[in-house]
Parts: C-alpha cells; sequence; structure tokens
C-alpha cells in the first residue's frame, strides 16, 4: 500500500523522516492544500517532493503520476471489491515495518488517485487501531470524487483526546483558509467519530460534513465494559489472545471475507471462495492485530475511548454541521443502533442509514461502497450548498450491476421490455435511435404504476445508448424522518439520477445539455394542459421526445386509488404523516389546487401473471430555433398539444401491436428461453 506521510500542516514532519532509517519498499505520495499533486519518495533514509502535472495515471521514469479528469464517465470503475481485509492488513503491516514512533500525522493513500475538478476535501478519523487504513476497499472510488487524507495515530503514540482534536483542527482551518468556499468532509469510524463531533462543536463557523460509523458515543453503554477490568489483568504472555477475541467482536469475519466474491456465483462456488478466504486469509491474517494494538497501546485507546465519549457527548449540542450517520444492525462492540435514535433526536441536520446485517467494523465489511452511500443520500456537494445538477455523480458500472442484479432482477425477466423509437422521417424502428444522441433532450410521456417502468428504461439508455437521462421524483424521497431506515431503492433512485420536480432544477439540467425525464402531470396523472415545460424547453433549444409505455394493466389489477384510500381512517393518517414533511419543496411556483399539493402513496393492488412492458418513443420535437415559443403561451400550448397528441398515438399503437406479440405471456418468453441461447432477446411484433 503505497502512501504519504505528512504533518498537519500536511507537510512531511522532521520527526517522520528521523524515523526513515530503513528505506521503505513502497512510494509515497503527499498533497498539498489538497490543489497541488506531488510525489513523495524515499532518498538516502529522507524524504523528498517534487511536483506532478499533466499526467494521468501513468508510469515516466518509475514513477506513478496522475492528471486531474474534469468530470467522472458514466460506468467508471469505482474499484470496490477489489481491495479486501487482506489489504487492509497489508497496508497496516507496511506502516508499521519502520518504528512507529512520532506524533500523529496525515497521509494520503496512492490508490486514490487524482480527482475531479473542483473535489471537496475528505479528512478520516480512524477508530482504534489508529493506523488510518479503514478506507482501504473505498480508496479508489472516494478518490475519484475527494481529496483524500487519513490520520495515522503511531502505535506508541500517547496523545490525549484534545491533542488529537487539535491536530485535526489545525488541518482544517488551514484547508479553509485556503479553500473557504468548498465544504470539509470528516469520516470518522468508531473512535474517529467522537473525534469529528467535538471538532464540529468547537467550529461551527467551519462548513463540515460529519460522516460518522458507528460512533463510539455510546461507549459508556458498551457490552464490553465489565470486560474492561479483565483486560487490564490478562498478563503480557497471554495477550496474543486478545486480538482473536475482539476481532469476532469487533466486526463480522463472514461479512469481511465476503468483499469481492460475486454474488451471483452459485451458492456452492461462492461458499468454497468465502471458506477459502476464510481459511487462508481471514483467520490468520488475525494474529496481526496483536501488533497493531499491543497490550499498552490497548489499555491507553480504551481510556482515550472513554474520555473522548464523555468529551464529545457534553458537547453535542453545539454541533451544526450536516451529518449523515451509518449504523450496523449486528453491532457486538456498542449499541449502535439505540445511539443512532438518541443523536437523531439530538444533532440539528442529521441522516440515518442502517445496514442491518453488518458488524462493527462496517467500512471493512461487505456492504456498499461508501461513495454509492454518500451519493444515494444526496450528500455529496462541492459548494455550499447541494446542486442536483452540477454535485451530480453519474453510476459506475458495479452500482449499475449491483441495481440490475438485487435491485431490478425480477422485474427485468417478469417484464422483459420492448423498445421502439420514431425516426425524423416517421419510421419506427426497434431500439433508441430515434431519440436524440445529443442533449438537452426532455422525454415526456405517461407514468405508470408507482414508476415501475423507470427500471427498464434507465436500463436500456445507458446500455443502447450510454446515456443516463435525469428523471424526476416526488420530494417525499428526500424527506429524512426515520432514525432506522435502511439503504434501499429510494436511495438507488437517487443514485441513478432523480431530482426533486422544481422549475430551478429543470432549469439547470437543460442548461447542462442533460436528457431530463418529466411527466408533467406529476405522480397522479400523465398530462395537464400546461405548456410551461415547453418554454422551458424553447429557452435553451432542447428536443421534445414525447414518449408512451403500456403493461401496467398486465403485473397488477388497481382495486384502491388514492380517494379509496383517504376514506379509511389508518391508512388516511399514515398518508397524510408520509407527507408531512414534503411540504418544504416547491413542486410548482405557479400550480395550485390539486396538482400543487399531490400527496404521494401506495396504491392498493392486486398481482397477475406478468405480461411484457412496451415502450415507443415518438417523433422529436424540435424548439432549437424557435425563439417565439419562450415569450408566445399560444404557441407554446399548441407544441404542449402536439406532445400530448404524440403521446396518445404512442399508448394507442403499442396497445394494438401488443396483440400481435406471441411472446406477450410470461410462460411464452420462459418457454422460448428454455430453447434458445441464454444472449439470444425474447422477439417481439415487428413495427
Amino acid at each position: 500500500m503505497a502512501t504519504t506521510t505528512t504533518s498537519s500542516s500536511l507537510l512531511a514532519l522532521p520527526s517522520f523522516r528521523s524515523n526513515c532509517n530503513q528505506r521503505p519498499s513502497f512510494k509515497v505520495r503527499a498533497q498539498i492544500s489538497g490543489d497541488k499533486a506531488t510525489s513523495v519518495e524515499p532518498v538516502n533514509g529522507s524524504v523528498s517532493v517534487s511536483n506532478l502535472q499533466n499526467l494521468k495515471g501513468s508510469e515516466v521514469n518509475g514513477k506513478v503520476k496522475f492528471q486531474r479528469e474534469a468530470e467522472i464517465e458514466l460506468l467508471w470503475d469505482d474499484g470496490y471489491g477489489s481491495k479486501s481485509v487482506k489489504d487492509y492488513f497489508a497496508a497496516a503491516r507496511e506502516i508499521l515495518k519502520k518504528p512507529d514512533g512520532g506524533p500523529p500525522r496525515w497521509f494520503s493513500p496512492v490508490d486514490c488517485g487524482q480527482p475531479i475538478k473542483d473535489a471537496p476535501t475528505l479528512f478520516f478519523l480512524p477508530g482504534m487501531d489508529g493506523t488510518g487504513m479503514g478506507l482501504v476497499p473505498h480508496q479508489i472510488a472516494l478518490g475519484k470524487a475527494f481529496h483524500v487524507w487519513c490520520l495515522h495515530i503511531p502505535v506508541h503514540d500517547r496523545t490525549p483526546f484534545q491533542g488529537l482534536l487539535k491536530i485535526v483542527e489545525d488541518v482544517l482551518r488551514q484547508e479553509h483558509a485556503t479553500r473557504p468556499n468548498k465544504p470539509i468532509y470528516l469520516v470518522g469510524d468508531s473512535f474517529g467519530g467522537c473525534m469529528a463531533l467535538a471538532v464540529a462543536a468547537r467550529n461551527p463557523s467551519l462548513d463540515l460534513v460529519l460522516i460518522l460509523v458507528n460512533p463510539a458515543t455510546s461507549f459508556e453503554r458498551s457490552p464490553l465494559q465489565p470486560l474492561l477490568p479483565i483486560l487490564e489483568m490478562v498478563p503480557e504472555e497471554l495477550h496474543f489472545t486478545i486480538p482473536y477475541a475482539l476481532s469476532f467482536i469487533m466486526g463480522d469475519p463472514i461479512k469481511m471475507a465476503s468483499i469481492g466474491i460475486d454474488n451471483q456465483l452459485p451458492a456452492g462456488v461462492k461458499l468454497n471462495k468465502l471458506r477459502e478466504k476464510l481459511t487462508n486469509s481471514m483467520l490468520p491474517l488475525l494474529s496481526e492485530l496483536g501488533g497493531i494494538i499491543p497490550r499498552e497501546t490497548l489499555l491507553w485507546k480504551l481510556k482515550l475511548l472513554r474520555s473522548g465519549a464523555a468529551y464529545t457527548n457534553s458537547r453535542i449540542h453545539a454541533v451544526e454541521a450536516e451529518v449523515l450517520l451509518l449504523v450496523s444492525g449486528k453491532d457486538r462492540m456498542l449499541p449502535s443502533q439505540e445511539e443512532s435514535k438518541r443523536l437523531h433526536g439530538l444533532l440539528k441536520n442529521c441522516t440515518v442509514r442502517c445496514f442491518k446485517e453488518n458488524g462493527h467494523t462496517l467500512l471493512l465489511e461487505d456492504s456498499l461502497s461508501l461513495l454509492t452511500v454518500i451519493k444515494g443520500t444526496c450528500k455529496y456537494r462541492r459548494s455550499r450548498r447541494y446542486d442536483f445538477a452540477s454535485d451530480f455523480l453519474p453510476p459506475s458500472k458495479g452500482e449499475l450491476d449491483f441495481a440490475l442484479q438485487e435491485l431490478l432482477r425480477f422485474l427485468r425477466n417478469a417484464v422483459s421490455s420492448v423498445f421502439l423509437s420514431t425516426m425524423e422521417d416517421g419510421r419506427i424502428v426497434k431500439g433508441l435511435a430515434g431519440v436524440p444522441d445529443e442533449g438537452p433532450v426532455l422525454l415526456v410521456g405517461y407514468h405508470m404504476l408507482m414508476g415501475l417502468e423507470l427500471g427498464p428504461m434507465s436500463e436500456a439508455f445507458i446500455k443502447e445508448k450510454n446515456i443516463l437521462f435525469r428523471g424526476m421524483a416526488h420530494p417525499i424521497l428526500y424527506a429524512e424522518t426515520d432514525s432506522t431506515k435502511e439503504f434501499g431503492y429510494m436511495d438507488w433512485i437517487k443514485v441513478f439520477g432523480a431530482y426533486p420536480v422544481t422549475a430551478t432544477n429543470l432549469f439547470k439540467l437543460l442548461s447542462s445539455k442533460s436528457h431530463v425525464l418529466l411527466y408533467p402531470g406529476g405522480a397522479r396523472e400523465a398530462l395537464h394542459n400546461r405548456q410551461e415545460f415547453v418554454r422551458m424547453a424553447a429557452r435553451f433549444g432542447a428536443t421534445i421526445v414525447p414518449f408512451g409505455t403500456v403493461g401496467e394493466d398486465d403485473i397488477a389489477e388497481l382495486v384502491l386509488d388514492y380517494n379509496d384510500l383517504m376514506k379509511i381512517p389508518f391508512l388516511s393518517n399514515y398518508i397524510t404523516e408520509a407527507t408531512r414533511d414534503t411540504k418544504e419543496f416547491k413542486l410548482r411556483d405557479e400550480s395550485s389546487g390539486e396538482v400543487a399539493n399531490q400527496q404521494l402513496y401506495l396504491p392498493g393492488v392486486l398481482p397477475k401473471i406478468p405480461g411484457r412492458f412496451y415502450y415507443l418513443f415518438g417523433k422529436p420535437i424540435h424548439t432549437k430555433g424557435r425563439p417565439e415559443l419562450v415569450k408566445d403561451k399560444e404557441a407554446a400550448k399548441l407544441v404542449y398539444l402536439e406532445a400530448k397528441e404524440e403521446v396518445e398515438k404512442c399508448i394507442a399503437y403499442l396497445l394494438k401491436k401488443r396483440e400481435e406479440d406471441p411472446y406477450r405471456s410470461v410462460v411464452d418468453r420462459l418457454s422460448y428461453s428454455l430453447t434458445h441461447l441464454p444472449e439470444n432477446d425474447v422477439p417481439s411484433f415487428e413495427p
């Protein structure tokens, strides 16, 4: 593991240089103030620094060099699963080879590379191990979106809690002075969570985003409390047994070993890989914990943890920072789930996500990329306020694979979607060739039951056209009132580009030449007699593509509509309460009545044996070169009526043509699949 070591001012410490008596076997990289990339290599037992520019991940004269990218591309490689706990121990072993003395210091992992333009800075505050290597499985992904720095607390360091806070505060203030308009991220793991909260309480004027992973603020209620006096009495010669015991309390070995194992493998193959990892990697590596946390260090860390938790809890009321709290459902070291409820009530701006199958060492266990969680909770921003257009990071290939296999697999297989589009000359063809490749494009259509058409539609655009359209979403998706909420489907919708449907967001997305999906009628009706979206599209010369979808009636039968549900007292109260916090979002600036005050609800439906989903994208309507549409409401209304008529034609066409589909039934499609190669798509009618 290549690393860089620096002081709290992000410069190499004299004490560190003096301890480099042996030539390290790994390269190190330094980065000053998050803006200049430098390469630090051992030269005759000392550290030298040289600037790096204008190269992208290439090796020149034996030196790895990097170039900053402007933006992240769609389906980029986030590297999640390529690093595991084995790499964590290898990195810790490497950093502990030399005498690990001197004060705490910062380093930047080379795996992080160079982030995108205007990236904020992320500082990682470690747990009890103090190595700073806790982000190993997440470094590649985080390095694309952040300038990443990790705090290393040497094994024999005895800096008190407030001394550690001073080290963190020094680097935060320097970062703020260098880039005053950028947010600063603090990822605090366990004990590091206490440090992050304490620093935020002492520096309310800084724009901080805290990401707390099972923070140790509940240490006084830890199940380990009765064992602490026993640990103090364990003789030195028996200390080697303690790391083994703590490892099973702190984390889930099976979840740790599962990182990088493909969930889609056959059960037997997956089990064999897991057994091999456990026996050949995980269990032998646990003996190294004794070197990372020797007996005297362990006792010191426990005292430090107790004092840090008490100090933080006494000042937690002063925290003004934005907080994302990640908690594990099987944390045997701390009552993290219970603590999340307490912190959610105390902190002014706190979002919680629970991972029920994970242990205390969440960041080192098989779960999700930390960057995915940050994106799905809308916590990634490059300025003082989150912008749904400019701050959005496109999904990675790993995120797409997870969504298709874990979230949408059943729906994809059940509905076997058929896509058609209309060329400029009016011809209807298979696929999406009729949809313009260049934006801005405004897709306007009909909202099926609970938006079930969105998953297959998004997949088709990504795979066929390498385009991620940005879809509208009801504001209830952005309400954060639950302290036990899991990272689930609603968060994944945001990972794939959902945005709250406001005029401002639509303006920003069209101005950035995006492909934007809009249902003008909102969550309940398809199209209202409004022409505002036409005028907005004309302002940017966007191409309007009307489309229709059918198939909802082949998968479910609606038995209870909104009006029916509101007549049932307990359901009426639930819907009202669930949508209470969405009033802060302005859905439509100029609307009133039902359209402006919609409540999102789950209708009562009965499932059917699945049919197919059919999509038809109509003939594009061009607004470029038609400036009259911006000011002339009557002209815009005519275009609106044209789009509305095209949507109706698409739906009518699909309803008629699907009767000609010999594989409309899921039974017929399964029969076809059993007699043809898996890669063969199930055919449909000819357009």
